[in-house]
């Protein structure tokens, strides 16, 4: 069986990344993308050493660095790829990707970590945090209905959504009207493993882009100069973000993973204040035995046990953050490190692949009697 996994784009790695790299110690798959521009560490821990083919986006002007410029012309990149050799094709889709073309001979299951955020969920987000008036902001609301109503089209030719959380299923369900089965993305037990140091810090981790609220978490720890904060990661906002820092609040910028791992086994939680469709650094922080302190929203609400493993803030904003920090000062949680760990163990590597193989053969049972 000729197997093809598609996945939008291959820049860095994150969570939609590893599920792909799950899927592919699964099946032995071809992989297609948008671009890949993956550095041979990513690629080694990604693809397996892989080279995606990629789409004509690839080679336009500045892909590398500026490839969301060409979003209107992501549909069409992603219609092009010809996969009519394949019998079964997966999809790792958070953007463009379960829109390729299938035959009537061919089964698509798609992983779905969430319908277009930014065209259906955060259209307006999108405008604020990008500072687009007049004309440019007509011309991307303009793009974005065009983007809904091909992306609404062609879910019909999925013929099974496996969503990564009960989040992402309703929006699934709401906006497509499928059903979803529902697979947690998984979570490296071997790799994220309870440590040994003392817990000296708060951590937060996360691309640094708008959306992430790590100026809020800044502002937060501003409030509160006797408590230490390190954040890790990259991004667009890096430079605004450095601006605004306190002594207490230290930046590293991109870390390795041996690095984001040793700092989530010394913190003493991750703090996280973005509304994300699941939010895989938590699990992975709980793998670690670290305690989180989260927005009450989205898909936190499936990972993180309130007063067991975690605590909940209602808003993003630095009040509210700084006060749920006081409470978990005061109070903790009743969970040891080894119970937070063993609450993320239903999520382990061989766990997710155990489930999805079950429910991609069960499609391809459903198929073959068709």
């Amino acid at each position: 069986m000729r197997i093809a996994l598609v996945h939008d784009w291959l820049l860095v790695s994150g969570g939609a990344e590893k599920v792909t790299s799950e899927l592919l110690k699964i099946y032995d798959a071809d992989v297609f993308s948008l671009v890949d521009f993956l550095n041979d560490e990513d690629r080694a821990e990604i693809l397996h050493g892989k080279h995606a083919r990629t789409s004509f986006i690839q080679r336009l002007p500045g892909a590398r660095k500026h490839y969301r410029n060409y979003l209107p012309f992501f549909p069409k990149a992603i219609e092009r790829f010809d996969l009519s050799s394949y019998d079964l094709i997966i999809s790792s889709s958070y953007a463009v990707a379960k829109g390729v073309r299938k035959k009537h001979h061919q089964v698509h299951v798609c992983y779905i970590h969430t319908p277009m955020r930014y065209a259906w969920v955060q259209e307006a987000t999108y405008i604020e945090d990008h500072e687009l008036t007049g004309l440019r902001a007509s011309v991307v609301r303009t793009v974005l209905d065009r983007l809904r109503r091909w992306d609404h089209a062609n879910s019909a030719y999925v013929d099974r959504f496996i969503a990564n959380s009960r989040n992402v299923a309703d929006r699934v369900k709401r906006i497509y009207g499928r059903e979803s089965d529902i697979v947690l993305p998984p979570v490296d037990g071997e790799l994220y493993t309870l440590g040994d140091g003392e817990r000296t810090h708060y951590l937060a981790a996360a691309r640094l882009v708008p959306y992430k609220k790590m100026h809020e978490i800044i502002r937060a720890f501003a409030l509160m100069p006797d408590k230490r904060l390190i954040l890790c990661g990259d991004g667009p906002e890096r430079e605004r973000l450095r601006s605004m820092l306190t002594p207490n609040v230290t930046m590293i910028g991109h870390a390795t993973r041996a690095e984001l791992i040793r700092l989530m086994q010394t913190a003493k939680a991750l703090i996280v204040a973005a509304d994300e469709d699941l939010g895989l650094t938590p699990m992975e922080a709980q793998s670690c035995g670290t305690p989180v302190i989260a927005l009450r929203k989205g898909g936190y609400l499936e990972t993180v046990l309130e007063g067991e493993t975690g605590v909940f803030f209602d808003d993003p904003s630095p009040a509210a953050i700084a006060k749920a920090v006081d409470r978990f000062e005061a109070q903790g949680v009743r969970c040891s490190a080894a119970g937070i760990r063993e609450h993320m163990t239903a999520h382990f590597s061989p766990v997710f692949r155990a489930e999805i193989k079950a429910l991609v053969d069960a499609e391809l049972a459903n198929h073959a009697r068709r």
